[in-house]
């Protein structure tokens, strides 16, 4: 069926804008037009996952291409046949450890428009400002039902994510900056396929300890005597969107579907602030006041990337986290 494409960002009402105040967290409906709008970046990753299958074919890794599947069950089969690492191939961010000249990396037109899109950004300028840098703390999550990923792929961006604020993976000098994620589901997000769930009212106290390795995705985790207030599930429709301050306390619910879960995580901020990752490259994706600024080619954005995972892939890698085992909360 389809969808009026939407011609304008949802407004953010005074009512709405008081709930992200006081809860940390906000729902906005029909940011997007499933079928114009995430239509391409759908294709898109289904052509990327189709030069995959035959690559892992062609090195024998699989026996079957499985092309006759929709997007979510080919991947659900080539990942149980691979048994192979997949997700850094889909994400649209390189990972904090063990970055190497031919890491993958996905950097495409789509993606990068569906990051500058006019009516996302007139949502992120009405929380951050005229002035609006796309962070580059940003991700591709798309999640197999868990009980069907393998040990060894088991990651943040194929399985749940344990409770954590998202200042907590930046670094220090970011603490003060107005930093808005914008949480974006490409098919349904729902209790059963593992949408995000959050702790309402948390943004009002201070960062919390995380403690390293204690993620059921192996990453930051808050220890759960820190967590007060009882969290809440908060399910997003395709074309949605989930608007977070940068401390609300959030975690993602485990897939227990037949099929994948399907997001994208990013943040906005105001220009020439720091983005708390700075050998991560950000950019200038609207300016009202220096509009020449904006960066507009989705060539130059991919170059960024590029050039970022050359410089880092010589070098021990940079500290992302401000914590260690030891941190006495952790120990």
């Amino acid at each position: 069926m389809s969808h009026a494409a939407p011609t304008t960002a949802p407004v953010i009402t005074p009512e709405m804008r008081a709930q992200f105040d006081e809860q940390g967290y906000l729902v906005v409906e029909g940011v997007f037009d499933v079928d114009t709008d995430l239509a391409p970046v759908v294709a898109d990753y289904a052509a990327t996952l189709d030069a995959l299958a035959e690559k892992w074919v062609a090195e024998g890794v699989l026996n079957n291409r499985y092309a006759g599947l929709p997007f979510g069950q080919r991947l659900i089969k080539i990942m149980q046949e691979s048994g192979a690492n997949w997700g850094q191939y889909f994400d649209i961010s390189l990972p904090q450890t063990q970055v190497y000249a031919d890491t993958p990396i996905h950097i495409s037109e789509p993606v990068f428009n569906l990051l500058r899109h006019p009516r996302l950004l007139d949502i992120a300028e009405q929380f951050v400002g005229p002035e609006v840098l796309s962070n580059p703390i940003q991700h591709t999550r798309i999640k197999p039902p868990e009980r069907m990923v393998p040990a060894q792929a088991k990651n943040g961006l194929v399985v749940r994510v344990g409770w954590h604020q998202d200042q907590g993976v930046a670094t220090p000098e970011q603490d003060e900056v107005p930093v808005l994620t914008v949480w974006l589901p490409i098919t349904d997000a729902t209790v059963e396929n593992g949408c995000l769930a959050v702790v309402p009212g948390s943004h009002k106290r201070a960062l919390a300890d995380h403690c390293p390795g204690t993620g059921p995705d192996g990453g930051l985790q808050i220890p759960s005597k820190l967590i007060q207030g009882k969290p809440v599930p908060v399910p997003v429709k395709s074309g949605g969107a989930l608007l977070m301050h940068r401390l609300t306390m959030h975690a993602s619910l485990a897939n227990q579907s037949d099929d994948i879960r399907w997001s994208f995580d990013l943040r906005y901020q105001p220009v020439g602030m720091p983005t708390g990752r700075p050998a991560f490259p950000g950019f200038v994706a609207r300016s009202r006041q220096n509009p020449q600024n904006e960066l507009r080619d989705w060539r130059a954005w991919s170059q960024l990337w590029l050039d970022a995972r050359a410089a880092l892939a010589p070098k021990a890698p940079p500290q992302f986290n401000r914590w260690s085992a030891d941190t006495p909360m952790c120990a």
